[in-house]
Order: structure tokens, then C-alpha cells, then sequence
């Protein structure tokens, strides 16, 4: 489709890009519930992060980088925009609690400081794509997982993360 086409569907790029991200913060919602649904909290959590990290397509990532900087120019889309990073850091949190009450997690964190860690996480991965050709999410992504478990879970009496 052309770009000119495109305004047919949208008034104007703050409302294409209002529409980009809610079909963005609807896809999220989704997969968040699937980490509630794993039959274990890291598990969940890998596939969350395979999801948003590795498996979205190139595409999908520049865009993503672009809306973000285009937050930092236009206030409509700033308002937009924090508001579903809001949202998103809320269920992010909320993961988290419903881990810690299961008790697949520490219990004694901040969650919602849990959450912000875990959102700068994704988007420096999801930058690095979007400006290293060469950067690989599929060889990183274990890495950022252990520095994840690291971080909710505590060293049990012999040392061993738990």
C-alpha cells in the first residue's frame, strides 16, 4: 500500500501511529496472559521474550524504534505513547506479583522497579536490533534470561539460585 493510500484508513500519522500501537499493547496483553497460563514462571517468561525479542520481524522493530522517537518530538504521540508504556509496566508487575504469591519469585522485591528493569531490557534489545546489523537477539537472549532469574530469584543455602 502506498503511504498516501494509507490516509484513507487514518486522518493523520498520530492516528495511524495510535493504531499501531494499540494493536502493539493488544499483542502484548495477549502474551503476557500466556506467562500466567506456563506451567512454570520462567518458562512463560521465555517465551514472552522470545516473542517480543527474537521472533518479531526486523520490520516490526524499526517501526517500534521509530514510534519512540517520534514520541520525543510530538506530545500527542508522547501522551499516547506513555500511556501504554504505563499500561504495559502495570501487567508486567502484576506478572510479577502473581509469581511471588506462587512463589516461583522472590517476594521481597519491588515489582514495580522489577518491571521498569525488565522493560529496559527488551527495548535496549529491540534498539540494538534496530541499529547493529550483525546484532543476533537468538544468541543474547539466553544471557538476558539468566540475568532475569538472577534478579527475581534468591541463592538458596548452598549458593544456588532458587
Amino acid at each position: 500500500m502506498s503511504p498516501g493510500n494509507l490516509y484513507r484508513y487514518f486522518p493523520s500519522k498520530e492516528a495511524l501511529i495510535a493504531g499501531i500501537c494499540e494493536r502493539n499493547r493488544a499483542d502484548a496483553v495477549a502474551s503476557f496472559a500466556l506467562v500466567d497460563e506456563a506451567p512454570e514462571f520462567f518458562e512463560g517468561l521465555a517465551g514472552l521474550a522470545r516473542h517480543h525479542l527474537v521472533d518479531r520481524t526486523d520490520a516490526e522493530v524499526a517501526l517500534c524504534a521509530e514510534i519512540m522517537a517520534e514520541s520525543r518530538r510530538h506530545p500527542d504521540i508522547a501522551k499516547l505513547y506513555q500511556g501504554i508504556e504505563n499500561d504495559i509496566k502495570e501487567r508486567i508487575a502484576g506478572m510479577l506479583r502473581r509469581a511471588a504469591d506462587r512463589g516461583e519469585i522472590r517476594t521481597d522485591l519491588d515489582m514495580d522497579a522489577a518491571a521498569s528493569v525488565l522493560m529496559v531490557l527488551g527495548d535496549g534489545m529491540s534498539w540494538r536490533r534496530s541499529v547493529e546489523p550483525g546484532f543476533s537477539p537468538e544468541k543474547t537472549l539466553p544471557l538476558i534470561l539468566a540475568m532475569v532469574r538472577s534478579l527475581l530469584t534468591k541463592p538458596d543455602a548452598d549458593g544456588e539460585k532458587s
